[in-house]
């Protein structure tokens, strides 16, 4: 053979191999992610938050209900849900499942596109394009999901606020629906976090700046959003080739800054967007970029 036939060759079981390990093992390497967040009063002994976002739960899939279970012996503080949980018709009681050790937490959570709607096949080139067409699946029972978790005492901020205590802390919390939808209402939300609070958290699935902008401006000090799957196919030394959203590539995951400290709010506003744990049973890979939770650890800010 000679070489310049060799490689056509060479370039398709290149090809091939990342496609094995981006469907059969990276998008099943589950992994905790932690943070420092310095968002507390100084003085403030620290207060562990656990964030699961994009599960895409199907009905089979037991090592994924299994690990998310097992979170439970982290004994986080607080556990936030930032949505699109489902991915099957059948999957709400998987779901609840896995999440079962996490309800007896306190807990809050919002709802997404994918809580509401089934998944389809899309043209992942779609996504390339700004204001690509979206096209929805079939109705899922969102309401049972909802149900199972709000009736274990977790607050459901779609759209609304509430308030949890916490470690003897009172925590403010508000949230919007996904804006990806166009279904958020920050209106019904919205006025200036209570300064009297020992932490002010804001939820929204899809991280649109003019989503978060508005929660910066009522001096929330930390903001938990999903949606973007950290790119879910990421080239290394440039990162995530889309976001999904309004936000801009370079803070497409973890932990950064959103609003800066001021006068009136001295916490300033951090943004923690999840990587998320699932796929569309569509796109079932993820390269460079592995299925993850993340544990923020919430510590006192300088004086």
């Amino acid at each position: 053979m000679r070489w310049y036939t060799a490689l056509p060759v060479a370039a398709v079981a290149s090809g091939a191999a990342v496609t094995a390990y981006a469907s059969l093992y990276e998008r099943n390497r589950w992994t905790l992610r932690r943070f420092d967040v310095p968002v507390l009063a100084p003085g403030s002994p620290p207060l562990t938050v656990l964030q699961i976002s994009d599960l895409h739960m199907t009905a089979n899939q037991r090592s994924k209900q299994e690990w998310v279970a097992g979170l439970a012996a982290l004994e986080p503080d607080m556990v936030i849900n930032t949505g699109d949980n489902l991915a099957g018709f059948d999957a709400v009681p998987g779901t609840l499942k896995a999440m079962e050790p996490l309800l007896d937490l306190p807990g809050a959570f919002v709802l997404a596109s994918n809580d509401y709607y089934a998944p389809k096949p899309k043209n992942p080139l779609k996504y390339f394009k700004k204001n690509h067409k979206r096209v929805h699946g079939d109705p899922l029972p969102w309401r049972e999901l909802r149900d199972g978790m709000r009736d274990r005492g977790w607050l459901d901020l779609t759209n609304a606020a509430g308030e949890l205590t916490v470690d003897g802390r009172r925590i403010l919390l508000a949230g919007v629906d996904d804006p990806h939808l166009k279904l958020d209402r920050y209106d019904d939300v919205a006025g200036p976090a209570d300064p009297a609070a020992d932490l002010r958290v804001g939820l929204v699935h899809s991280p649109e700046p003019r989503v978060l902008d508005r929660f910066a401006a009522d001096n929330y000090d930390l903001l938990l959003c999903g949606h973007t799957h950290g790119g879910q196919l990421r080239v290394p030394f440039y990162g995530a080739l889309v976001t999904n959203c309004g936000i801009d590539r370079a803070r497409v995951r973890w932990l950064h800054r959103w609003a800066e400290p001021s006068a009136s709010h001295p916490a300033g506003t951090w943004l923690h967007i999840s990587a998320g744990l699932g796929t569309s049973p569509y796109a079932p890979v993820r390269f460079a970029c592995p299925p993850e939770a993340t544990l923020l650890t919430l510590t006192a800010r300088a004086a």
